[in-house]
Parts: structure tokens; C-alpha cells; sequence
């Protein structure tokens, strides 16, 4: 085991999203399930892309670099599976080879939409094939998610996550009617139905001037600077 003696002067930082601190250290009692959990964090976050998963192989080579050799492979498989039923990570049965193999991804509305492209064939994995039994993996149900994909276009994972993040700072009903009035002035994208939002949010939705203000010269960088910016610049 490697002796610990203090924090150095330069350090590498491994981000851990705050919910894990909030919702589930609590339910955590098994300091292995603990160890394994940091150690996925520290996987994720180093590996590039936007498809990102592990393997239990990774897992253990990670332990023994870092002095946690006394995990074993059993060890770590109990703590995965745990923290499947704890739901904080999903497993995706695959073959390497013509060898049965699992791998796992966080449990997040963008994995949820990954696995269900790779299971339908729309996203390929170097040296790794889905079992052709695998289980649907579906996002949460959403009228917003169906209407967008109804009207705009495919619900890709970025834009699953941007409209999770306006139904948190808009009402549901502001986001439909923003979707049909993209639709209506045939301007079937993302960053415009963004822009509608923003619009609202400053000027008001229901004070009558929305549409003409739509019509004129009206300044996009007044929205780009103001609070719901990071939205508009999509």
C-alpha cells in the first residue's frame, strides 16, 4: 500500500458530480462499493469522447496502480452490482472476440440514449458487439422529448441533456409552445427554440409583442450576454 504523506503542491482533481454526495454516500456502508465508486469517477473522467464506459479489467488494473490491490475481481463485481441496484450504473452485455463480456456506463439520461443507439445499430463499438438479447435500455418518457423529435428533428444526447436543462429554468408549457412556434416560422432547430425561451424570459411571453419583435432587426447579442446565454449559444 502506498503511504500517504500529505497533499502536494500540484494535484490532478478528479470531478465528482454533488448528487453522489447528496444522494448516494448515504445509502453506502461497504468501503469497497466506496473505493469502486472513485475509481469509476477516475476512469470516466480520463478516458476522451463522448461515449464513455468501463470494464471490470479496468477497474482492477486502476486498483493495483494506485495501492488498492487487496480488490479482487470478486470483490469488485459485488460492489457493481450493488451499485446497479443502487442504480447509479447501468451494465450492457457485449462480446470481444466471441467472448461474453460486460461493460457499464453511469446511469444518466445521455448513457440511457447511447445504449439505445448502439442496441438499435445507429453507434458502433471498437472490438465490441451487443448480445443480441440485450434488453432495451429507454430514456425517461418525456411529451417534451417526444415533441421535439416529432417536429424538429432527432433527439440526439446533447439535446436531450439542453432540454432537460430549460425544463429547470422554464415551464413545461413555455418549451411546447416554443417548439411550435419554431415550427411555424419554419425554423426547425435547437438554438432558435433556445433563443424563443431567452426572448420570453426578458421580454415577457404573453404581453403581445412578441411576434412583431420576432419580425424586426432585434440585436441576438442582447440575449447572448444577458442570463440564458450559454442556451442561446448552442
Amino acid at each position: 500500500m502506498i503511504q500517504f504523506k500529505g497533499f502536494p503542491a500540484r494535484m490532478q482533481f478528479t470531478p465528482v458530480p454533488n448528487i453522489v454526495f447528496s444522494s448516494l454516500f448515504p445509502q453506502i456502508t461497504d468501503i469497497v462499493e466506496l473505493k469502486v465508486l472513485f475509481y469509476i469517477f477516475e476512469l470516466l473522467y480520463a478516458k476522451k469522447g463522448s461515449l464513455k464506459f468501463f470494464t471490470i479489467n479496468e477497474l482492477l488494473a486502476l486498483a493495483g496502480q494506485t495501492g488498492g490491490s487487496e480488490l479482487s475481481h470478486e470483490k469488485i463485481t459485488g460492489a457493481l452490482q450493488s451499485l446497479k441496484k443502487k442504480e447509479a450504473i447501468i451494465h450492457f452485455p457485449v462480446t470481444r472476440n466471441g467472448e461474453a463480456e460486460e461493460i457499464y456506463f453511469l446511469n444518466n439520461q445521455t448513457n440511457k440514449l447511447n445504449l439505445e443507439r448502439i442496441r438499435k445499430g445507429e453507434i458502433s463499438l471498437p472490438e465490441l458487439k451487443p448480445e443480441k438479447s440485450v434488453p432495451a435500455v429507454l430514456p425517461e418518457p418525456s411529451d417534451i422529448f417526444s415533441l421535439y423529435e416529432q417536429n424538429i428533428g432527432m433527439l440526439t444526447p446533447l439535446i436531450a441533456d439542453e432540454l432537460k436543462e430549460a425544463g429547470k429554468q422554464y415551464p413545461e408549457s413555455w418549451i411546447k409552445d416554443a417548439i411550435k412556434e419554431a415550427v411555424e416560422s419554419n425554423k426547425r432547430n435547437w438554438k432558435y427554440i433556445a433563443w424563443i425561451l431567452a426572448h420570453w424570459s426578458t421580454e415577457g411571453k404573453d404581453n403581445g409583442a412578441y411576434r412583431g419583435n420576432l419580425k424586426k432587426n432585434t440585436d441576438p447579442d442582447k440575449y447572448i450576454r444577458g442570463k440564458y446565454g450559454h442556451m442561446v449559444q448552442r
